[in-house]
C-alpha cells in the first residue's frame, strides 16, 4: 500500500494504469468502507482510496471542527485489509490549485432532502468529487448507498463530464442494524441503542405506508411520534421515487428517507 501525499507523487504513481477503482472517504475507516474497497478489488484491477475532510461541504464550523479525524488509525486499517494499493492524503491546496470560484450551482428539484437543510454542502460535494475525478482520473468511483441524495447528484454531474462510472454500494450495518457512519464515533452507546430502535421503527413505517391513502398526513404523524419518543429534532422523514427523487405516492420504486439529530450529531438513514 502506497501512501500518496501530494499530486506530482500521485501522477507518477497512476501513470502506468488505466483500470483504477477510487473510493473517495473523509477518514473515519469503517466497514462501510471496506465493503467499498472489495467491491473495487472486484471490478478494477488497482484501487485507490483518498483521505480528505473537504472543509467546502460544510455548512456548519462545528461539524467540521468536531468531524472524527484518526489518520493513523484509518492507514491501519487500510494497510490491514491488504485490498488498497494507493492510499492518497492530499492537502487543501492540492485539491483547490485552481482558485477560480465554483460555477456549481443545485437546479430548484435538487434543494431537496439534506440539500433544503446543509445549504452549500452539496455544492461543496459536487465540486470536490469534480476536481478528484479529474486529478485521480478512475475508471470507476465505489460510492455508498446510506448517502443516497449525494449518489445521486454526483452521478448526474460526474456523467456530463467525464467517461468515469460511479458504482452505487448497498449500506453496511452492524449487528442492530444501524447504518454505518464516521458520525457513529461521535455517538454514546445509549444512543446507538437509540438508533437502533429508530431504525426498526421506520421499517415498520415503511411496511405500513402501502396500506395509505394519504401517505404525506401519515408521515408527518410518524415525525411526531418519533421525536416524542426518542426526543429527536427530525429534519425531514419522506418517501421519494429512486430514479428522481421526487416525491412518491406508492412503495413502488421507492425509499423512505430521514435525516435527524441526536445528541447533537446529525445522522441520514433510507430504505
Amino acid at each position: 500500500m502506497k501512501i500518496i501525499l501530494n499530486n506530482t507523487s500521485l501522477f507518477e504513481s497512476l501513470r502506468p494504469f488505466n483500470d483504477l477503482g477510487f473510493v473517495p472517504t473523509m477518514g473515519g475507516i469503517h466497514k462501510g468502507h471496506l465493503s467499498l474497497i472489495n467491491k473495487s478489488n472486484k471490478l478494477c484491477k488497482k484501487t485507490i482510496v483518498s483521505i480528505f475532510v473537504n472543509p467546502k461541504q460544510f455548512n456548519n464550523k462545528k461539524d467540521l471542527k468536531d468531524y472524527p479525524r484518526n489518520i493513523k488509525k484509518d492507514l491501519k486499517i487500510l494497510k490491514k485489509s491488504k485490498k488498497v494499493d494507493f492510499v492518497y492524503l492530499p492537502k487543501f491546496k492540492d485539491i483547490y490549485e485552481d482558485k477560480k470560484k465554483s460555477k456549481i450551482t443545485l437546479q430548484r428539484k435538487d434543494k431537496i432532502l439534506c440539500a433544503k437543510f446543509r445549504k452549500g454542502h452539496f455544492e461543496g460535494v459536487l465540486d470536490v468529487m469534480n476536481k478528484l475525478t479529474k486529478i485521480v482520473k478512475p475508471k470507476k468511483i465505489f460510492m455508498g448507498e446510506k448517502d443516497f441524495q449525494q449518489l445521486y447528484l454526483v452521478k448526474k454531474e460526474l456523467a456530463k463530464k467525464y467517461r468515469t462510472k460511479v458504482i452505487p454500494c448497498k449500506t453496511v450495518r452492524d449487528k442492530n442494524k444501524v447504518a454505518l457512519s464516521s458520525r457513529n464515533f461521535l455517538l454514546k452507546k445509549n444512543n446507538l441503542v437509540i438508533v437502533a430502535k429508530i431504525f426498526k421503527k421506520l421499517v415498520d413505517i415503511k411496511k405500513n405506508i402501502k396500506n395509505k391513502k394519504n401517505i404525506r398526513g401519515f408521515l408527518n404523524l410518524q415525525k411526531k411520534e418519533l421525536k416524542n419518543n426518542y426526543k429527536i429534532k427530525i429534519d425531514y422523514l419522506e418517501l421519494r421515487n429512486i430514479n428522481n427523487l421526487k416525491i412518491s405516492r406508492s412503495n413502488k420504486n421507492s425509499r423512505l428517507f430521514i435525516a435527524y439529530h441526536i445528541n447533537k450529531v446529525r445522522l441520514i438513514d433510507n430504505l
